[in-house]
């Protein structure tokens, strides 16, 4: 019988297909040339009416056990492939859990914060307290409160940052006025000597504004920490023996101090505190320009004029003053030649610290 045969024939054709079948894109191409809807054995299905009624039950037959042989081997093959494809993507994919495992860079606080919380715990671990106070200030607690004469060049709007004063019917908006971004924290010293009676044993850590440009030592904004004691029987000697300890305690117990004479308008007499290099250890090299030493902070003894405006008694109390600028520390402590660094926020840097 030709239909038979013909239906042997293309199920021995479909079974040779379906194995041949390298992935299952390939073997949906053969299910769909077989049974779809113009498949060659969906012909077949189609075309039963046409079979002479003799040879219907023969064929119809005939077309199912081909059917059902090449559905079982499509499902058969189906499995396989979609299981070897599997094991090969999961095979791609595969962590190699012998390698270092990629951990998540967990972040820090800056290293200006860092040493600014470590300046304040030295000083607090003596006994002082830290005071705070506005960015924005007046003249009057930034300089004349400080006993610092109207023609110091400070005082000029070259260096100092003048805002626009509104606490009046009119604004000054030209030149020097006086509402200012403060220089230094000093006036939060003459805020502090208002309010409180002696004793006093402060710091004053927060930001200062400088009309200067940025340069490897100079910042037009940076951090700066003024300290204040006012007490009865305080000296020079004990000036140098805090600023001595506040040195060996940040920089290490080899480090070295010094004090140099000179002016500042608040404080009399005067000095510029050095620190022996840690680079060369004291023997001169090109960091601290060939002396052996490089400059912390500045100090003295308070002004009695400062505590005329404080109303504080100078012939009972005395006290000293001292001023650091937090991104010098930072850099004398690591040996980092640029204040700029500090400020440009490159991780490849800052991680180090």
């Amino acid at each position: 019988m030709a239909v038979v045969d013909e239906l042997v024939a293309l199920q021995a054709e479909s079974l040779a297909a379906i194995e041949a079948a390298s992935d299952t894109a390939a073997l949906e191409q053969v299910r769909v040339s077989v049974l779809g809807k113009q498949g060659s054995l969906t012909g077949y299905l189609r075309g039963m009416g046409q079979v002479p009624k003799e040879q219907r039950a023969e064929v119809g037959k005939t077309l199912n056990v081909v059917r059902n042989a090449v559905e079982g081997a499509l499902e058969a093959k189906k499995a396989d492939l979609s299981r070897a494809e599997l094991e090969a993507k999961m095979e791609a994919g595969a962590v190699d859990i012998t390698l270092p495992g990629r951990a998540q860079q967990v972040g820090t606080r800056h290293l200006i914060s860092r040493i600014t919380d470590e300046i304040a715990e030295i000083f607090m671990g003596i006994g002082y307290s830290v005071a705070s106070g506005t960015e924005v200030e007046s003249d009057y607690y930034n300089f004349e409160a400080l006993n610092t004469p109207a023609d110091h060049p400070a005082r000029g709007m070259q260096d100092t940052f003048y805002v626009v004063d509104r606490s009046g019917d009119t604004a000054a908006v030209r030149g020097e006025s006086d509402v200012l971004l403060r220089t230094q924290t000093s006036g939060v010293q003459a805020h502090v000597m208002e309010q409180q009676k002696p004793p006093i044993y402060i710091i004053a850590p927060g930001k200062v504004y400088r009309r200067d440009v940025a340069d490897p030592s100079h910042l037009p904004q940076f951090n700066q920490i003024e300290g204040l004691v006012v007490d009865k029987g305080i000296t020079f000697g004990d000036l140098k023996g805090t600023i001595d300890y506040f040195c060996k305690q940040m920089f290490g117990e080899d480090r070295k101090t010094r004090l140099r004479p000179h002016y500042f308008p608040f404080t009399e007499p005067s000095a510029e505190a050095d620190v022996s290099c840690g680079i060369c250890h004291g023997e001169g090299c090109r960091f601290c320009k060939g002396t052996g030493w490089v400059e912390v902070l500045g100090c003295g003894m308070v002004d009695p004029n400062v505590f005329g405006y404080a109303d504080i008694d100078p012939e009972v109390y005395s006290g000293f003053a001292f001023g650091m600028g937090v991104e010098r520390i930072a850099c004398l402590k690591y040996n980092v030649p640029d204040l700029r660094m500090l400020l440009e926020g490159d991780m490849r840097f800052l991680r180090q610290f």
